[in-house]
């Protein structure tokens, strides 16, 4: 299983832009399928997921951000509008290949087994 992510780039505060994270070598609708960011300094954070056909997402991002999957393109989107400077970092897409992830688990970066790089999102004030 590969996952490839795109889509980053600069935007100003207030613009959106959206994400892909393509699979390929296996069919994505099969997985639990997630996205993280990680900023300079801090750790890794959940961002969403699709647990399934349930959508999770941070309180951070409730109301701006909205996962996506397409499933006869082997693909998952996160679109993301009413970007803020805090949302600055690195995001990387997840899959999980070991079966429907536990509820509680679901912004849990151990419980995702197969990464994609990441793609940088740059967002100025």
């Amino acid at each position: 299983v590969q996952l490839q992510a795109s889509g980053g780039g600069l935007v100003q505060a207030g613009g959106s832009l959206r994400l892909s994270c393509r699979v390929s070598g296996s069919t994505s609708s099969n997985y639990d399928m997630g996205w993280f960011r990680q900023a300079p300094g801090n750790v890794r954070e959940f961002v969403s997921a699709f647990r399934r056909s349930e959508t999770h997402y941070a309180d951070s991002v409730k109301g701006r951000f909205t996962i996506s999957r397409d499933n006869a393109k082997n693909t998952v989107y996160l679109q993301m509008n009413g970007l803020k400077p805090e949302d600055t970092a690195v995001y990387s897409c997840a899959a999980s290949t070991r079966g429907r992830i536990i509820l509680s688990q679901v912004n849990n970066p151990s419980a995702y087994n197969y990464w994609g790089q990441g793609t940088q999102v740059t967002v100025s004030s």
